[in-house]
Order: structure tokens, then sequence, then C-alpha cells
């Protein structure tokens, strides 16, 4: 692969990893207006249709349609698209749910953000259970980050911890497992498809959870409507695009390292946007991280174990 090719498609990655991260601050925002299963549920379905308008225009071109023409893949897509989003639901609402618990002054966009990333590491750590090996590299990984999140989320001892830590490194484990299963049940499927259905998912499931137990007023949907069109359109649908086409230039290894800047990017628009600081302590533990993560994508990485998140 061409070095122009790789400066094309790492542009374009970096691309979506700064509108993810920007994310997390349009999450943020949204917390405060609205309950977290509503976001997830208003965002998904914008998402939808977002790429179902996305695929029309593709199959307009002769690229294919907005579903599977023959039966037994369409029934495939469906089941794998109830599968997949289902984990996602998972995943969504639960960093929603941490973004939304943190504290005032808790830099909520910076923590969320670097423990969130962390489902990059526990991928390959995961699959030491389907039989694949871990080298070297990965266990230094671990350590490196176990001490990062230790500095991250330690600061001031386990008063330093806060539940929406917890929760928002439980998103990380559950995409993660998503990321795996996508890879797994996936792989024959149109990748765009796959995500409108998984997103169709998010957006029922999550709709039907908000009725039965989140309370809110109209007045607050539209004050969030801006961060919600951000999440739905921007996050979801153009850089997910972005990264298909990205991925489709650039080398596993260069796709992968410019996905993982995704993580500062949040802390930079948590800092820039929302003027949230982190001690230096925290700043060394993002770092850690960070480098964590880094070093855990240095071997070669099929592109399909990254697959849109936000």
């Amino acid at each position: 692969m061409s070095n122009r090719n790789n400066l094309k498609g790492g542009a374009l990655l970096l691309t979506a990893a700064f509108l993810w991260g920007v994310a997390f601050t349009a999450q943020s925002g949204a917390a405060d207006l609205i309950p977290p299963f509503l976001c997830n549920s208003l965002r998904s379905f914008i998402a939808a249709i977002f790429l179902a308008v996305f695929l029309k225009i593709r199959k307009g071109r002769g690229e294919g349609k907005i579903l599977p023409k023959d039966a037994l893949t369409r029934k495939r897509l469906y089941k794998v698209g109830f599968v997949c989003g289902v984990l996602l639901l998972v995943a969504v609402n639960l960093q929603q749910f941490g973004i939304t618990f943190y504290p005032d002054g808790a830099a909520s966009e910076a923590r969320a953000g670097f423990l969130t990333a962390l489902y990059v590491l526990l991928v390959p750590i995961f699959s030491i259970f389907s039989g694949n090996r871990a080298g070297v590299k990965l266990w230094i990984a671990v350590a490196v980050s176990l001490f990062g999140f230790y500095l991250l989320c330690f600061s001031d001892g386990f008063s330093g911890v806060y539940l929406a830590d917890l929760l928002v490194f439980g998103s990380a484990v559950a995409f993660a497992v998503h990321i795996m299963a996508v890879d797994m049940l996936g792989a024959a499927l149109d990748g765009v498809q796959l995500s409108m259905m998984q997103f169709a998912v998010v957006g029922v499931i999550s709709g039907v959870f908000s009725l039965f137990f989140e309370r809110t007023t109209f007045g607050n949907v539209l004050t969030a409507l801006p961060e919600i069109l951000y999440l739905g359109i921007v996050s979801s649908g153009i850089a997910y695009t972005l990264q298909i086409v990205g991925q489709h230039y650039a080398e596993p290894t260069v796709a992968s390292l410019s996905m993982s800047m995704e993580s500062v990017f949040a802390a930079l628009a948590g800092w820039l946007i929302m003027g949230n600081a982190l001690s230096r302590r925290e700043m060394l533990g993002c770092a850690l991280v960070f480098a964590a993560i880094v070093l855990a994508q240095m071997p070669s990485l099929h592109p399909k174990k990254m697959t849109e998140k936000d």
C-alpha cells in the first residue's frame, strides 16, 4: 500500500477520531438536559435514518441495496443486527449513564474518553479465550494501562473513584465484546447495513426503557437537540462512514493509531469547550493509558477489529 494511500486514509480516520472525541462533550451537554435512555434512543434513530439515506444514495449509484436482496442474507442481517444491537445497547447506555453521574469538576470528558478507549486493549485480551496467543507487548500494555488507570481514577485513593468511572469502564468491556461479535458474526455482511440495523435496535429498546423508567420535558429535548443531532449525524453517521472509507486506504497499524487519538481529542475538547482541567497526576494517568493503547495496537491489527463505537 502506497504512502499516499496511507496519508489519505490516515487523514480520514484522524478526522473520524476528532469527531468521536468531540462527541464526549456533546454527550456531557445532553446529560445535563435529558436522561440517558432517551438520549441514546434519539441519537440511534437519527444515525439509522442517516445511514439509510447513505445506503439509498449508494443504491442510486449502482453500489448495492438498502437491504440485501437475497432472503437468507437479509434474515442473517436481522439476526446479527439484533445481537450486535443489544451488545451496543449495553455499551452506549453504560457510557451515557457514567457521563451523567460524573460530579461537577470531574473532567468527565477526559476520564470517559480514556476509560472508553481501553476497549482497544481489551479486545486482544478477550481474544485469548478464543485461542489467540498474547505477546509480550500486550502484557506490558496491560501493566502500563493499569498504572495509568490507577493515577487517573485513584488520585485521591478510593475516594477519587466515582461510580461513573466504573460504569464507563463497564462500557469499554461491552464495546470490546461488541467489536468481537461484529467481527465473528458480521464478516459476510455489508458494514453500513449492519450498522444501520444495530442502531435501529438500540433506538427501539432504549426508547422502550425511556418510556418506562425516565421522565423529561419537551423543552429539554428541544434544548438538547443540537447535541443529539451531532451525536446521531456527525458522531455515528459521518464519522462511521469516514472510518469505512479510511480503512480502505490505510494500513491496519496506521488506521488503529489514527483512531486511538479519539481519547486525546476527548480530553482536549473537554478542556477547550467545557473548561474541565485535569490534575498533573490525572494527566500522567491519561498519558500512560494512551501509551498502553498505542502499544497494544503496534502489532498487525485487522481492520475489522475496529468498528464504530460512538
